[in-house]
């Protein structure tokens, strides 16, 4: 998240919600022979680089025997080893540097007798210090890439720590949640999300904290403790999010701060109320287009409540069965593609075929990552509220 908060505002067509058995998990939702495929493509991929230093000391070491020793191509025989080195381990690296000094050796027999022999020892000497050096880089690569995955095991269990999993279904309400972490190293982010089955009806917050890191992860867990207590405490969202913010004033700085919606689905699920703290707008899916529910974005986010601004007012809306409310983080609705354009939320085809609710944010977490071409550069949460269609 960085540190503006900006609404988003667009309109699509699309269809009634239906009944689906399908469980709420972060799951992906991808078909099995899709998977194979895209196992398929990237062994193949993978097979192609791993061939590739071997390509290059075989196109190396044929261009020299073809053309001769004029052209001086023997010194690219340590192209190889360091291109090993960027791609696999250290015997892999040593066996590229292998070959490509045997193939000093070779060529350098093949010298009409006479001949000047020190450019072939020179290659090969460059071959050996090549791969040397390429070996020791390989080493301290393997060693970072161990380090960063002990980090990224860490930093998973820390978000699944933070991140309880969301029952699939809360009386009236049924429950799908979506999370996707960003693609930068084993960076920590802030996005949060709970829901709260209390005695007033089913509460439940979407939040996303700025900045990332450790500051990040305390500030939600704070977020997240403070709402599992007082949803069960308090008697209006305006309370919950009161509390919040006091804690969070003793935590922030002056310019931190954490945007995020609650929402309240009564007792017998036929109206929400929602309050929003600087949080993009939820995104209603009902019998009409899906549009952006009108709550006040303009308020100050939790955590600048201190400031001087537009106070927090609650928006209730009807929930009829057939309707759906999807809440998200700015991940997913500020994700650019190639072109630098926003992802349109509400015109994508999962919004448009919400036949299966169960299934529909798995569908636009795959939407999101095919429209920016790769993993995401924040992190993403997105959590449908729907009731079955009757």
């Amino acid at each position: 998240m960085t540190g503006t908060y900006v609404p988003v505002i667009t309109c699509a067509a699309t269809t009634p919600l239906k009944a689906t058995d399908g469980r709420a998990a972060p799951g992906g939702g991808g078909a099995g022979s899709e998977a194979g495929v895209d196992r398929a493509i990237r062994y193949r991929r993978g097979f192609i680089l791993l061939a590739l230093p071997f390509v290059i000391l075989v196109a190396v070491g044929t261009a020299r025997a073809l053309i001769g020793p004029g052209w001086g191509l023997l010194p690219l025989l340590a192209v190889g080893p360091a291109v090993a080195a960027t791609i696999g381990g250290q015997r892999y690296t040593l066996a590229a540097g292998a070959v490509a000094m045997a193939g000093c050796v070779l060529l350098d027999l093949n010298v009409r007798p006479g001949a000047d022999y020190r450019p072939a020892q020179v290659a090969f000497l460059a071959a050996a210090a090549v791969t040397a050096a390429a070996v020791l880089a390989s080493r301290a690569r393997e060693r970072r890439e161990r380090e960063l995955a002990q980090v990224r095991v860490v930093a998973d269990s820390v978000q699944q720590v933070l991140l309880r999993p969301v029952p699939r279904q809360v009386g009236p309400v049924r429950l799908a949640v979506r999370y996707l972490s960003a693609s930068s190293g084993a960076r920590v982010g802030g996005d949060l999300y709970e829901v709260a089955a209390t005695p007033r009806g089913v509460r439940l917050i979407v939040g996303d904290v700025q900045g990332k890191g450790l500051p990040a992860v305390q500030s939600a867990a704070t977020v997240l403790g403070v709402f599992r207590e007082a949803a069960y405490d308090e008697d209006s969202l305006a309370a919950i999010a009161a509390r919040i913010e006091a804690s969070l004033a003793r935590q922030l700085g002056d310019e931190q701060f954490v945007t995020a919606v609650l929402a309240e689905v009564a007792a017998d699920g036929t109206k929400m109320e929602l309050l929003s703290c600087g949080h993009p707008a939820p995104l209603l899916l009902a019998e009409s287009p899906p549009r952006f529910v009108s709550v006040a974005e303009e308020a100050l986010p939790l955590g600048l409540g201190h400031l001087a601004g537009p106070p927090r007012i609650p928006v209730t809306i009807p929930f009829p069965p057939g309707t759906g409310i999807l809440f998200y983080t700015d991940g997913a609705s500020e994700t650019r593609n190639k072109a630098g354009e926003f992802f349109p939320l509400a015109e994508c085809d999962a919004v448009h075929d919400p036949s299966e609710p169960a299934t529909l944010v798995d569908r636009l977490a795959d939407e999101v990552i095919e429209y920016a071409g790769h993993a995401p550069d924040d992190d993403v949460a997105l959590l449908l509220a729907y009731r079955d269609a009757v």
